[in-house]
């Protein structure tokens, strides 16, 4: 890509101008590129770390016991804010929907969505300090050209569009992706999610996917996205709320509390939501609701375990 050749210049160029477009609190926040073509190309695969991962659906119990073993329980984590990488699991257990005890239901799906969410969102933050690093040097080197230019593919922005690229690397709140997975999925008993390792009902027209009861055979119409791990799917949430035009406005929301130096408000942000479902408003209401109800805010700050150099960093 003769374009691309010529970043090296380009980035030492815009290095002045994206400071002062970082600096400058009054500056209006816009994304000027868009470019959803390859947004979810690395994601409906598995990909290297993904590979080896318990491919195997164990059982509510065997579940169970591994977190005791392993010492992972909820408490523990809003006392001590940790998490351990070793507890994600690829997929719910099917007694999911048999479990009675809501209370019980509720902590198990959180236990094994919260490592996910947590991993993905510590990916995206090394990512963003990455991106800020590269933009304050003087020269980059050729890997960090190609790197810049994976994650202009990722998140659909134009090459060279850093201010854009930098409102749409970045995390959405723990507490908020609970909530939003809890919701889409009944605390994880729906089908999409059970056969589907779907856990936030996005909707597909093309490729892998599972038709909604009732929905015409025809082959018309959209099916909710299937991914072979858990994981996959909560990258390809982060993904969408990421770069889908719905939500520009959570992004800017998002971006104006980065510049005030404020915490990621999941109860503020989550009412630019009203686009993720066609109840609008009422949706972003039941999603605080969830949120207070079941203090998912005091996950919000929670962290892995280190378990790399790059996470010890982030500790």
């Amino acid at each position: 890509d003769n374009n691309f050749a010529k970043n090296k210049t380009v980035i030492n160029v815009s290095k002045k101008n994206f400071e002062l477009a970082l600096n400058n609190k009054n500056s209006i926040i816009e994304e000027k590129s868009t470019n959803l073509e390859d947004v979810f190309s690395d994601i409906d695969v598995f990909s290297d770390n993904e590979v080896n991962t318990n491919t195997s659906r164990l059982s509510a119990s065997t579940i169970e016991q591994l977190f005791k073993d392993t010492n992972y329980n909820l408490k523990t984590v809003k006392k001590t804010k940790l998490v351990n990488i070793g507890n994600n699991l690829d997929h719910l257990p099917v007694e999911m929907k048999n479990i009675e005890n809501i209370k019980k239901r509720k902590n198990l799906f959180i236990q094994i969505v919260l490592p996910l969410i947590i991993e993905e969102n510590t990916k995206i933050k090394l990512d963003r300090k990455k991106l800020f690093i590269i933009l304050n040097k003087n020269n980059n080197s050729k890997a960090e050209l190609e790197w810049l230019k994976k994650k202009f593919k990722q998140y659909g922005v134009a090459t060279n569009d850093f201010s854009t690229l930098k409102i749409r690397m970045d995390e959405i709140p723990v507490s908020l992706a609970i909530a939003q997975a809890a919701k889409e999925t009944g605390w994880g008993t729906s089908r999409f999610a059970l056969e589907g390792n779907a856990l936030f009902g996005q909707w597909t027209w093309s490729g892998e996917g599972l038709k909604p009861k009732g929905a015409d055979d025809d082959g018309g119409g959209h099916k909710v996205m299937k991914f072979n791990v858990l994981q996959a799917s909560v990258r390809a949430y982060q993904r969408n709320l990421n770069t889908h035009k719905s939500y520009q406005n959570f992004r800017f929301a998002r971006a104006e509390l980065r510049d005030l130096g404020k915490p990621l408000d999941s109860l503020l942000l989550s009412k630019y939501l009203d686009k993720y479902a066609e109840t609008g408003e009422k949706y972003t209401e039941i999603l605080r609701k969830i949120i207070e109800q079941n203090s998912l805010k005091d996950f919000d700050d929670a962290k892995l375990l280190p378990s790399s150099i790059d996470l010890e960093s982030l500790i």
